[in-house]
């Protein structure tokens, strides 16, 4: 990754792998059309990881230049995602000039780098990792009692093991009640219609959702 300046909109720069509108695939900003600007680079290896040709590679540009592009596209919503944003120390300085350029903007991370530095207008959507990801262990807690209303909570899972462990997390941290909880399953392994009963059957206080964009274009890239 390479070092990151800090200082002006001109100055500051991100290593950036694509920049693309489509509808928003997950999260309650569901089918709103967004620009997504996706940054390179992530510490984490999740076993279910779909967008892993963002690891390395990439362009590096400034914020002034991300920030053209994005108006080009005409869009209020913006969602920048990785790879792990945060990984790139740039990223707040983005995240916040996006937001003063009138953009409504969410934030995709994973839950294991500090989301304490984010601007309050930004929508923080982070991931907590269940066992089946192959990356519990990296989970920042930390970072949930940093969740507001304003935030969402996302947990991926693999199997019946992952459910319970993401009911007890959900208990235990009383997630709910700090802002909406999502729960989606991994593709091609757990079955949405059973995880859908899994929710009802438990009263689970959460959003069941499937990644729309895998529905409409199979992980297509740019879409």
């Amino acid at each position: 990754m390479p070092s990151i300046e800090t200082g002006t909109g001109a100055a500051v720069r991100l290593r950036i792998t694509e920049i693309f509108a489509s509808v928003q695939g997950e999260s309650t900003r569901v089918g709103l059309p967004t620009v997504f600007v996706r940054l390179t680079g992530c510490p984490l290896r999740c076993t279910w990881c779909d967008t892993a040709y963002a690891f390395s590679g990439g362009s590096p540009r400034s914020v002034d230049d991300i920030l053209a592009e994005v108006a080009r596209h005409g869009l209020r919503h913006v969602c920048v995602t990785g790879g792990e944003p945060l990984a790139q120390k740039g990223c707040p300085a983005l995240l916040t000039a996006l937001c003063d350029a009138g953009h409504s903007v969410s934030l995709e991370t994973s839950g294991a780098l500090d989301i304490g530095g984010v601007d309050a207008r930004v929508s923080r959507i982070m991931d907590l990792k269940a066992p089946g990801s192959g990356e519990a262990a990296k989970n920042r807690y930390a970072n949930l009692a940093l969740l507001n209303a304003h935030d969402e909570l996302k947990i991926v899972l693999a199997d019946a093991a992952d459910y319970e462990w993401a009911k007890r997390q959900i208990a235990e941290h009383t997630l709910a009640e700090r802002c909406p909880v999502l729960l989606s399953p991994v593709a091609g392994s757990l079955a949405p219609a059973e995880l859908a009963g899994w929710i009802v059957r438990d009263r689970l206080p959460v959003r069941f959702q499937l990644q729309l964009h895998k529905i409409l274009w199979d992980d297509a890239r740019g879409r």
